[in-house]
Order: C-alpha cells, then sequence, then structure tokens
C-alpha cells in the first residue's frame, strides 16, 4: 500500500482556509519563497517551474508555514496561467490573513525561450518592498 498521506494534504489545502497564528509583533515584514512551484501550462499540457514570492506585512495575524507550502503544491496538476495563478495565491492570502500589504511575485523559468515575471499587490501600497533578485532561468 502506497503512502499517499502528502498527496491528501496537498488535496485537502485546496479548499481549506489557511492555518493562521497571531501576530505578536504587528508591522514585521515577512518574507516567503517557495522554490519548487509547478503547474500545469493551459495551452500545452507541459509542466511550468517557478519560484513563488510572498512578502507581507501582517495585521493580526500570520500564515503557517506548512499550511502555505501544501497551499502552493496543491497547483502541481492545475492548469492555469502565470498570471492567474499569482492572482489566486494573493486572493486567498489577502482575503484568510488581512495583512496590511501584500506583494506576490511569480518568477517562472523559461518556456520557449521566453522569461516571465509576474507581480500583484493588495492592500496598502508601499514604497519600499524589499529588492527581489530574479532567477536567471
Amino acid at each position: 500500500m502506497a503512502n499517499d498521506y502528502g498527496e491528501k494534504e496537498i488535496e485537502a489545502s485546496k479548499s481549506k482556509a489557511f492555518e493562521l497564528w497571531p501576530c505578536e509583533y504587528p508591522g514585521t515584514w515577512i518574507h516567503l519563497e517557495h522554490p519548487e512551484f509547478t503547474s500545469i501550462c493551459p495551452r500545452s499540457g507541459y509542466p511550468d517551474f517557478g519560484t513563488i514570492v510572498v512578502d507581507y506585512i501582517p495585521d493580526k495575524y500570520v500564515v503557517e508555514l506548512k499550511a502555505f507550502k501544501l497551499y502552493i503544491n496543491s497547483f502541481r496538476n492545475e492548469r492555469i496561467s502565470h498570471e492567474n495563478v499569482i492572482n489566486v495565491i494573493a486572493d486567498k492570502i489577502f482575503n484568510e490573513s488581512k495583512p496590511v500589504s501584500l506583494r506576490i511575485i511569480g518568477d517562472f523559468t523559461r518556456r520557449g525561450g521566453v522569461k516571465l515575471t509576474a507581480t500583484v499587490y493588495r492592500g496598502q501600497e508601499q514604497s519600499n518592498w524589499p529588492e527581489y533578485k530574479m532567477n536567471p532561468l
């Protein structure tokens, strides 16, 4: 019998709310990177790879890291464009954790020689987000 605990956890994370923890120090900048993002190109069906970067300033809650990891992994068999996936991720994080500010960067590996990096923002505008150094691949 195969151990499919991980697959079940990943699948369940699609519809589950994030586990949130109280933020004891509001105003802290939080930076998360998930360098093993995968999804499926909605047109070709080929796999897409990239890094998902989340920068946020929490208000009352922070997102628990395992819940974040499982949610990002839930896209691995989903047909979704790069531009759409970062907006879907941003909406979930913003709507559930209600941070002061949020920035999501999708830094995707080249496909057909074309490099795509997309960024979305939610919440209060920040003029001093930390610089993100793109993956050259």
